[in-house]
């Protein structure tokens, strides 16, 4: 694999490690400021209106509202990078404030920039079927 591809799929990584070790500051710093992200496509609760959260201060309000207040693991069962993008292929179990479990398997698609930013983050799941896995 060529160092590029190496790197793409590093900044892929740390964005999980950082989503783990609840590190806003270092997860934001991975994102470009123009970055979109959606997690998932599509409307969903996360994403009512289907577009995705754009920008900074969008992407923030993301980590805030999901992704700070839960403590979560990624086990990432492959990784493809290539081009300028990865495809991780990953189960991510969020652990809620009140206990509850959440497991979720997913495909997530990132786009890094030649700074090495991510500029896209696209998060292939379904909301409905994992609310239904986990309420069962």
């Amino acid at each position: 694999m060529s160092r590029r591809l190496d790197k793409i799929q590093e900044i892929t990584f740390s964005s999980a490690r950082a989503a783990e070790e609840g590190n806003k500051k270092e997860w934001l710093f991975l994102f470009d400021k123009n970055a979109i992200l959606e997690d998932p496509i599509g409307k969903s609760p996360l994403n009512p209106l289907g577009k995705g959260h754009s920008g900074i201060k969008s992407i923030e309000k993301f980590w805030d509202d999901i992704i700070g207040p839960a403590s979560i693991s990624f086990r990432i069962r492959e990784s493809y990078p290539c081009g300028e993008e990865c495809a991780n292929v990953a189960t991510i179990t969020n652990t809620l404030k009140d206990g509850l479990k959440v497991e979720t398997s997913l495909v997530i698609i990132y786009k890094v920039n030649k700074k090495n930013k991510i500029t896209s983050l696209r998060s292939y799941w379904d909301f409905n079927k994992t609310l239904s896995n986990t309420l069962t």
